[in-house]
């Protein structure tokens, strides 16, 4: 583990305005944007609302002495957005759909209350647009997703469930006038569902989590990337689903501890090491969930960062930001060859690619390699700087706007 500690950082979540601030942001600009999801969280809502939203408003600052604001209208910035929640429409859906341009509905399911917001939008002509980050709008993909998550494909419930989620993602997607996907591999396969434009844009960092990133990666620089003699794995969970793609790790990860001494775990979140690991359990350490700002300090002191995906279609669909996340603290990664962690990760570069019965051979291969390590980790670094920051999105989330730049 990396000897270097940033101290933890006081954390507030920066979305919560109350409705009439979020009102007047989103009234600010001439071009305006309202994002919709059920209820704020540190997910998809942080990755599709609130960077999406905080980068538009960003650009326009940046942009804030071009010749083009010198007009009537000097000050007022080009674009604005802001996020809004299934809370907020009883009293101000006919506001919002006033107010803005275009409406965002991210991941949201077929309900009274949306429904009623988006033929809002609908009545005054303006574009509603359904974005998705998951593969969670096509029924045929049901038992996919269950197996997955590795959910009981017996019990009756969970099939009514998941019928019931992915078909009112379904019925979403049919109201909208097109669709807004993180990678162009679920592009694919939303454009099998839906006649309507399909558009692409990723996943990226925000300003906050860059600005504890740099802090972290600073940290570690000035140590040297001193480490304490052990190394240590760290497998990050989000949510409680992925204990079927933390399971194909797990053998590995026991064989190496039986004669490499040096080597630790730490899970953090919805995670619990299993019977493999029970000769080791000295080596064992677990952090509770994490907020967003807190965990990039966690995943800056390991060596590793373990992202094991199960090979699917569904997988397949996933977007690299556990990549990223890891890259710029400074932290390389061991990721399953699925279609975007292999585009995004260069072998041996930017980090490293293990399938199924690869795992112990990648670990060991970084443990015997570790002169190297300071140097992979800038590479990565840098790789992640230049395509998942923000900025490198403005275009791509102007043009799925339907606001392409010239």
């Amino acid at each position: 583990m990396f000897t270097a500690e940033t101290p933890e950082q006081a954390y507030a979540d920066p979305w919560q305005l109350p409705l009439a601030q979020r009102l007047e942001r989103l009234s600010r600009g001439r071009r305006r944007v309202a994002y919709y999801y059920e209820e704020p969280n540190t997910s998809t809502f942080r990755y599709r609302c609130y960077n999406m939203a905080q980068l538009l408003d960003a650009g326009d600052a940046d942009e804030a002495d071009d010749a083009d604001a010198a007009d009537d209208q000097a000050g007022v910035p080009e674009h604005s957005a802001c996020w809004f929640h299934r809370a907020d429409l009883e009293q101000a859906a006919e506001e919002i759909a006033a107010r803005a341009d275009r409406l965002v509905v991210c991941r949201s399911g077929y309900e009274s209350r949306l429904l009623r917001l988006i033929t809002a939008f609908h009545r005054r002509g303006k574009q509603v647009l359904f974005d998705v980050d998951d593969l969670v709008f096509d029924t045929r993909y049901a038992h996919l997703v269950m197996n997955t998550l590795d959910q009981d494909i017996d019990a009756a419930h969970w099939w009514d469930f998941w019928f019931g989620y992915l078909g009112r993602m379904r019925a979403t997607l049919d109201l909208c006038d097109g669709a807004i996907a993180t990678t162009d591999f679920l592009a694919a396969r939303l454009a099998e569902c839906t006649e309507r434009p399909v558009a692409v844009v990723p996943n990226f960092f925000n300003r906050e989590q860059r600005a504890i990133s740099e802090r972290v990666w600073h940290d570690k620089q000035a140590s040297g990337f001193a480490r304490n003699g052990e190394f240590t794995l760290g497998y990050f969970s989000g949510s409680p689903s992925h204990h079927h793609d933390y399971g194909m790790v797990e053998p590995a990860i026991a064989a190496l501890m039986s004669r490499r001494p040096e080597l630790r775990l730490l899970t953090v979140g919805y995670i619990a090491p299993g019977p493999h690991l029970a000769p080791f359990k000295d080596r064992l350490q677990h952090a509770p969930f994490q907020d967003w700002i807190n965990l990039q300090r966690l995943v800056g002191s390991v060596e590793l960062n373990l992202m094991p995906l199960a090979p699917s279609v569904f997988t397949d669909c996933k977007s690299p930001l556990k990549y990223f996340e890891a890259a710029i603290v400074g932290t390389l990664s061991v990721a399953s060859p699925s279609h975007n962690y292999a585009a995004a990760i260069e072998h041996g570069v930017t980090g490293y690619l293990a399938r199924g019965h690869q795992w112990e051979a990648r670990i060991e291969e970084v443990l015997d390699s570790l002169p190297h390590y300071a140097e992979r980790a800038a590479q990565a670094r840098q790789d992640a700087l230049a395509r998942f920051d923000g900025p490198a999105h403005r275009t791509a989330l102007l043009a799925a706007l339907g606001w392409a730049t010239a």
